[in-house]
């Protein structure tokens, strides 16, 4: 275990220092700067802000300058938050982001695999359709649709939800819905597929033949073998709650990480993007190893240091 976690944690400062890399040149590639915006700026102020900045250095030095900045856990100071540093934008945000994205993941999962479980165990019937039904509606609806529609009916026309804001738990329910409504509907059909296909398995024809019931063969036998691929995609998963959290905070006035991030792309603030970036690609990174551990743990099959299925 020792030895597979510190070979992935070598993969992945090699894929974050890729991202680090890659966000830095396309930032400096974008058309304008993070002061186009501002009305007659004269030239002198402008060149002593990016005398300030030191966006008037050449952009290896500002790349040197910006690699041991992230070593030292320091983004850099924002472009149009006055007098807030990167660091102060993630420490202010991110609490409001990770409850909501923690909130989402738990809806996300415990939904999307009671649907499965039920559409599978009552397969060809109308509870398998109207599962079924449910998750097309969830991926094909874009979250920030759903976000509007569940605003409209839930909050505007019956009054049983806030619009917006954050004051209170019965402001998140909304939001976090909007945000697990696709990653619910793939864990569904997941859950379903999967368990047809371990229902259909020879121990669990020998464990109803012992006269186990029905419920002790799926919580113990089937449920679990099941849950194998929904595991796989808790990485995939996680990426999807972040990255879609931004547009969903935005909608519903939320002060999130996301929110900061989706003002600094129109703003030009490079600082904000790159840290934003950087910040969510450590959590990615570290989700991703982390669901690599729990895929070993569920399976003891799966030898973790490279050892074959089986052994």
């Amino acid at each position: 275990m020792a030895k597979y976690i510190g070979k992935r944690l070598v993969y992945m400062l090699i894929s974050l220092w890729l991202i680090v890399t890659a966000t830095f040149f396309f930032m400096r590639m974008a058309p304008g700067n993070p002061f186009t915006s501002e009305k007659q700026l004269p030239p002198e102020i402008e060149a002593n802000l990016n005398a300030h900045y030191g966006l008037d250095q050449p952009w290896y030095v500002q790349y040197g300058e910006y690699l041991l900045r992230i070593l030292k856990w320091d983004f850099g100071p924002s472009f149009k938050y006055k007098s807030q540093t990167v660091n102060d934008l993630i420490t202010d945000g991110f609490p409001v982001s990770f409850l909501l994205g923690l909130e989402a993941i738990f809806l996300a999962v415990a939904i999307g695999v009671i649907l499965g479980i039920i559409a599978a165990l009552k397969h060809n019937k109308w509870q398998d359709y109207t599962a079924m039904i449910v998750a097309v509606l969830g991926i094909s609806v874009p979250s920030f649709i759903m976000a509007s529609f569940l605003q409209y009916f839930l909050a505007i026309k019956w009054g049983i939800f806030p619009v917006a804001r954050w004051e209170g738990f019965m402001y998140t329910i909304l939001p976090a819905l909007a945000l697990a409504s696709t990653p619910m509907a793939f864990i569904a059909r997941l859950t379903r597929s999967s368990m047809l296909e371990v229902l259909a398995n020879d121990y669990i024809k020998t464990a109803k033949s012992k006269g186990l019931s029905r419920g002790a063969i799926t919580v113990k036998h089937a449920v679990r073998n099941a849950m194998l691929p929904v595991v796989t995609y808790m990485g995939p998963l996680t990426a999807s709650i972040l990255t879609g959290s931004f547009v969903i905070e935005r909608i519903f006035g939320l002060p999130g990480l996301g929110a900061h991030f989706v003002t600094s792309i129109s703003n030009r603030d490079y600082t904000v993007i790159m840290g934003v970036t950087v910040f969510y690609s450590i959590l990615l990174l570290v989700s991703i190893l982390l669901v690599d551990i729990a895929y070993g743990i569920i399976d003891p099959r799966i030898k973790l240091a490279g050892g074959k299925k089986g052994e």
